[in-house]
């Protein structure tokens, strides 16, 4: 079965678009993670070392520097040294609570109807720890 393309618009355009979108998924998926998003929040006070994310999130030194780094790794966050320890911080503060921030009135609009759904809700996500 061919289908004809729409006038004006090349048959690959699908294929360009979701090309287009790759970069917000990731930044969407690196922001997926309750504790990187905890992480996030935290950081927005201010800058921090890993024993003290450690200890306001109650979770293993190893299990946090891991969200660290997919954190830098994402640009989301810069770390610099202080003596043996280092000092993380937001890169873009302002632009990050903008977007947690819609989030929270979207999220509101719909009831955290998001939150049921069985493949991304919290049942969902309860499934992937097993």
């Amino acid at each position: 079965m061919t289908m004809k393309a729409q006038e004006g618009v090349t048959p690959d355009a699908p294929q360009i678009e979701t090309a287009a979108l790759s970069p917000a998924a990731s930044l969407f998926h690196s922001l997926s993670d309750p504790t990187r998003l905890a992480i996030l929040r935290h950081l927005s006070l201010g800058e921090h070392r890993v024993v003290e994310l450690t200890a306001h999130l109650g979770l293993a030194q190893s299990t946090v520097s891991k969200h660290l780094a997919c954190l830098r790794d994402c640009g989301l966050i810069d770390s610099r040294p202080v003596g043996r320890a280092s000092m993380f911080s937001l890169t873009t503060r302002d632009e990050l609570l903008d977007l947690l921030g819609a989030a929270e009135r979207l999220l509101a609009l719909t009831g955290d109807a998001v939150d049921l759904c069985p493949t991304y809700g919290a049942t969902g996500r309860a499934g992937d720890e097993e």
